[in-house]
């Protein structure tokens, strides 16, 4: 199980696209007061731009990337609470960074919610740097940067 590929999703992975994504943030709704973005975001728009990749068999995780001009931006990682401990979060994270690496990008970035701090305890082990902490409208937001060599 701790082997299973990362794919491209595709518009059959919509409905499992929203249900892990809604599963994996649901938690944080009350902590942070607001719904996490990754909940509100148009998934089918995101599985058509090629952006989303999942994982399991059904899914269980996924990650959603843009490629931007100087770094690879990593929108949203989702691992099912079933699948907490399996190393699907960790095997999503060294997939970004093989992907923004095959797109010839130096770094990946991305953000996480200021209460979120089981995020903050997880990415520097990866890696990642704190950028800056900035607030966007209901969002307190730190954002972080992987510098990849």
């Amino acid at each position: 199980m701790t082997n299973e590929q990362i794919r491209p999703a595709t518009a059959a992975d919509v409905p499992a696209v929203r249900a892990v994504t809604d599963a994996a943030y649901h938690p944080y709704v009350e902590r942070i007061g607001v719904v996490p973005q990754p909940m509100e975001a148009d998934h089918a728009a995101d599985v058509a731009a090629g952006r989303v990749f999942v994982t399991g068999e059904p899914v269980t995780g996924l990650v959603v990337v843009e490629a931007r001009a100087d770094h690879l931006f990593l929108d949203s990682i989702a691992v099912h609470p079933d699948a907490h401990g399996q190393g699907v979060g960790r095997r999503l994270l060294r997939f970004v960074d093989a992907h923004a690496r095959a797109l010839a990008l130096p770094e990946v970035r991305l953000y996480t919610n200021a209460m979120m701090w089981e995020n903050q305890e997880i990415y520097p082990k990866y890696g990642y740097e704190i950028v800056e902490r900035r607030v966007d409208g209901p969002y307190d937001r730190i954002h972080y940067r992987k510098r990849l060599d």
